[in-house]
């Protein structure tokens, strides 16, 4: 089933850029949330860490 699945997708053409982007998109993401946790207000976090116990 892999066989099948590999030589078909060698055979479109264009297809090799799809995993780059992806990548990007992962690691974009991923920073940009370790960023907004770094720099998020300690008072905002703490409110909103308390919202399931009200």
């Amino acid at each position: 089933m892999l066989k099948f699945v590999k030589n078909h997708m060698e055979s479109i053409t264009g297809i090799e850029i799809y995993p780059l982007i992806s990548l990007v998109i992962f690691f974009t993401f991923f920073v940009a949330l370790f960023w907004w946790v770094i720099t998020a207000k300690k008072e905002y976090i703490q409110r909103v860490s308390n919202i399931p116990l009200d």
